[in-house]
């Protein structure tokens, strides 16, 4: 799966919420109608506070290809990005 860069697109993640001393890590992601690419490591998280909302970021390798995958806890969406 391609995503094209800076160019967010909304996706599906299935995370793990509670583990150890990561409160969210996502496992999977896929786009609409695709199949499901595997995270194979976590590089980053960090929370960006905009508005009255929390956006969650997290930096993974999945396969090859580094992405953003941003979870925004005021609409509860996913999105990915290449970067």
């Amino acid at each position: 799966m391609k995503i094209n860069n800076n160019n967010e697109e909304r996706v599906e993640v299935m995370a793990l919420f509670g583990y150890e001393m990561t409160p969210c890590q996502p496992l999977t992601f896929k786009r609409r109608g695709e199949e499901e690419i595997e995270v194979t490591e976590l590089l980053k998280t960090q929370i960006r506070f905009v508005g009255s909302s929390a956006k969650h970021i997290f930096d993974v390798v999945a396969g090859r290809e580094t992405y953003r995958l941003t979870f925004d806890s005021q609409d509860l969406s996913w999105r990915a990005s290449a970067i």
